[in-house]
């Protein structure tokens, strides 16, 4: 009999990613408050009795928990609501976990980091800045003090969903250069580590088939920044004559970027590592295969 799994918030960039890789080997239920695939119920995880009865009723062997707001600057200016959904539905989450004896997996964040460090591992402590990282970092206190059985995975910079569902910095560089942008502008100060989210769901299959519960850094091997990742995104679409990047500090875009991030968010996979579980390939790898499988037709 195949394990069953509930999947909420499935209808983004992650969610895309563990129904693609899951729904052969795993009776999947996948809600959203999004209802943007035929794959996809509705469920508003802030309402937990809603929340509660949509996963009691398909009786699942794992509750996986990606739903979240994490557009900054929308969580600056609604906090109310971002604490409702970044935090109060984990809660939720475990409340429904514990109830029902099966474990609840979250997906943490880089961004709970701030600027003490050049690097973390899963044992630095985090420093949140801003309403978004405060969230998502009461949550992941939440799940590490109340869960009965938990995996909590802290991903970095997020790649994954293609042009409809990336929301993220490889999406914002390559739509502009299908517009025909020749002058990208590119902030210098800005250090981290990409996760593809395929390889965040292989590593998160590894780990509960292996039952190492726990929390993990998960992301993709190589620290990088900004810059490095917008210059490899133009050369592997080969448009490295045609478009000149030209280095900015964050200041750049105060006007739309006004919520203070992070210098480094760079992780390391200590854990996975050391467990000898890692599989989280170098992001340079990662991203080949995401702008071949997501972008190069897209963009003919």
């Amino acid at each position: 009999m195949r394990r069953r799994i509930y999947i909420s918030g499935c209808g983004g960039m992650l969610g895309e990613a563990f129904h693609k890789l899951f729904n052969d080997h795993y009776e999947l239920k996948c809600s959203d408050i999004d209802v943007n695939e035929p794959w996809l119920t509705y469920c508003d995880i802030r309402d937990f009795k809603e929340y509660e009865e949509d996963v009691r009723t398909f009786a699942p062997d794992y509750l996986f928990h990606l739903g979240a707001l994490t557009d900054l600057e929308y969580c600056e200016l609604h906090p109310d609501e971002t604490y409702l959904t970044n935090t109060i539905s984990v809660e939720n989450a475990v409340f429904i976990a514990n109830k029902l004896g099966i474990p609840v997996i979250f997906i943490s964040t880089a961004g709970i980091f701030a600027n003490t460090k050049e690097v973390y591992d899963d044992w630095d402590i985090p420093d949140p800045l801003g309403h978004y990282a405060r969230s998502k970092y009461a949550a992941e206190i939440f799940v590490r003090e109340n869960a009965k059985c938990f995996l909590i995975c802290r991903p970095g910079w997020m790649m994954g969903g293609g042009p409809i569902k990336d929301k993220k910095f490889v999406n914002k560089i390559v739509k502009q250069i299908k517009t025909g942008q020749k002058e990208l502008f590119v902030v210098n100060d800005k250090f981290g580590t990409p996760t593809y989210t395929y390889d965040l769901v292989r590593n998160v299959e590894l780990l509960i088939d292996r039952g190492l519960w726990g929390l993990y850094n998960t992301v993709c091997q190589g620290e990088t920044t900004r810059i490095e990742v917008a210059k490899e995104i133009i050369s592997l679409i080969g448009s490295e004559e045609d478009i000149k990047i030209t280095e900015v500090p964050s200041e750049y875009f105060k006007e739309t970027y006004f919520v203070i991030r992070p210098r480094s968010e760079r992780l390391i996979n200590r854990k996975l590592t050391l467990r000898g579980v890692n599989v989280m390939r170098h992001w340079k790898i990662a991203l080949k295969e995401y702008i071949q499988q997501y972008y190069t037709a897209w963009l003919e």
